[in-house]
């Protein structure tokens, strides 16, 4: 596939802390933060003008999909303008909230919205990234192919996790056999994941869901639907959690020479790998040969450099790519993380953990991955307000590496990517602006009064519609007096 889809979902962990007296349940606050939604949208389940979707997820988690993007550039620009997005919510909300309050009292306090993925009681939530795939492809055996990349890709791309009770015994899957000594992980959500491959997201998580639902002509593509993977703050690391399994993805495709290994037992790799940041935990597959993170991702990343070599680079940041996973890879075998540490959010979060343990012992306070300062520290990198957040502090320090231009993700707000995403948007905002009700998902938009003006769009790489142009011509002449101005 020369080209291809790809997207990612996002859930939010969401608090409300207050000042004082007064609190809001989780379902109150997620209500509070979607009210001006509800309000403009007359739903909790909405299609942006810029052609991703925002809507309030099973647990009152606030979860936000990219539009479907063509590029690398394009999906960094909508998955930041979808925090932007929530930002501006919570921040509208805290100030609703302390002038009309609650209950009729006025409530002071803040809202937290978190891109993690694990809450103070242990739920997990996802990440979940989708690439576009040819039909034509045996999905099982290219599931099978993949696992191995996905178990050990953590060391890459995960989030880091601080375990003030340590990570799970040697051997065990579940994650409450503590060993009792505070550690650090690369991974938040390997410890949540226990197969390979389902149907399921939530009940047993796997690595890959593989209901079939392509949002696209189902005769050409399926979807690949990965669920294991962190949410990442840094966009270096989100650049090479896409390119890398889109380069994986792109061998498979083309029978490129790759090795296929049949793990033992996923969940029990995925934890073993997580929690030892040496790199170098061994996990058992079905023929009895014993293989660790480093050597399995060693030969993926040798074997993309030689398909790279071959086939030529797909897009600009393929280079990049390459670079870091080597430099990633280098730095966890020898345990020096100063080469990615401002790219990697592992190496990013556990820099700044350990120079604040550093500093607090060098003060005679006894300080370890177990003090709550520091969980606190764990969670506050991950706040999407660009005022308060850690991550967001470190950028202005210039202390991280940026790729987005200035203005990109805000950019991204209101306009789409240049793939199906533009016709959706041409559509919506051409029937808000015209006050007409309308039902769009994925593949179909449809003006509630006028099914027969329904147009469907199978082709994600599409951009024109002579369909959509004749109901945005329609709606254009009975546009209605200027609407008032969007509330999100």
């Amino acid at each position: 596939m020369q080209q291809r889809i790809v997207g990612i979902e996002t859930e939010f962990g969401l608090s409300y802390v207050p000042k004082g007296l007064g609190r809001l349940s989780n379902e109150e606050a997620a209500a509070a933060l979607f009210k001006p939604v509800l309000d403009e949208w007359r739903s909790t389940n909405v299609f942006l003008p810029n052609g991703g979707r925002l809507y309030l997820d099973v647990g009152s988690h606030p979860e936000y999909a990219s539009a479907e993007c063509a590029s690398i550039e394009e999906l960094l620009a909508q998955e930041r303008a979808g925090e932007l997005l929530l930002a501006r919510l919570a921040r509208q909300a805290q100030q609703r909230l302390r002038t009309e309050g609650a209950h009729g009292t006025p409530l002071e306090g803040s809202f937290y919205l978190l891109k993690n993925n694990v809450d103070s009681a242990g739920n997990s939530y996802g990440s979940h990234e989708n690439y576009l795939i040819s039909r034509k492809l045996a999905f099982p055996t290219l599931i099978e192919q993949l696992v191995p990349f996905l178990v050990t890709r953590q060391i890459l791309v995960g989030a880091g996790k601080t375990h003030p009770k340590g990570g799970p015994v040697s051997g065990s899957t579940d994650p409450a056999s503590a060993t009792g000594v505070p550690s650090f992980s690369f991974s938040q959500r390997a410890d949540h994941i226990w197969e390979a491959a389902s149907t399921s997201t939530s009940r047993v998580r796997p690595l890959i869901n593989t209901r079939d639902e392509p949002h696209a002509d189902a005769s050409k593509y399926r979807r690949m639907h990965v669920i294991n993977g962190d949410s990442n703050m840094a966009e270096p690391t989100v650049l090479l959690k896409i390119v890398s399994t889109d380069l994986v993805l792109r061998m498979l495709e083309d029978r490129f020479p790759l090795t296929s290994l049949n793990i033992v037992s996923v969940p029990q790799a995925l934890r073993a790998v997580s929690h030892d940041m040496s790199g170098s935990a061994a996990f058992e597959t079905a023929d009895g040969q014993r293989y660790t993170a480093l050597s399995v991702q060693r030969h993926y990343l040798d074997a993309a450099r030689k398909y790279v070599d071959w086939h030529g680079e797909h897009h600009q940041h393929v280079g990049y790519a390459l670079d870091l996973w080597q430099r990633t890879l280098d730095a966890v075998h020898s345990g020096d993380y100063s080469s990615i540490d401002t790219e990697i959010d592992w190496a990013i979060k556990k820099k700044l953990l350990d120079a604040y343990i550093s500093r607090a012992q060098a003060a005679g306070q006894e300080t370890s991955y177990a003090s709550a300062r520091i969980r606190q520290l764990d969670l506050a990198y991950h706040d999407i307000d660009p005022d308060r957040g850690v991550y967001h502090a470190l950028v202005r320090r210039q202390a991280v590496k940026t790729v987005l231009p200035a203005g990109a993700a805000e950019h991204a707000i209101d306009e789409p990517p240049a793939t199906r995403a533009r016709l959706r948007s041409q559509f919506v905002k051409a029937a808000k602006a015209a006050g007409e009700q309308f039902t769009v998902d994925w593949v179909h938009m449809r003006l509630n009064a006028y099914p027969q003006h329904t147009v469907v769009c199978k082709d994600p790489f599409q951009t024109h519609s002579e369909q959509v142009d004749e109901v945005v011509a329609m709606l254009g002449h009975k546009r209605p007096d200027p609407p008032a101005p969007p509330l999100i």
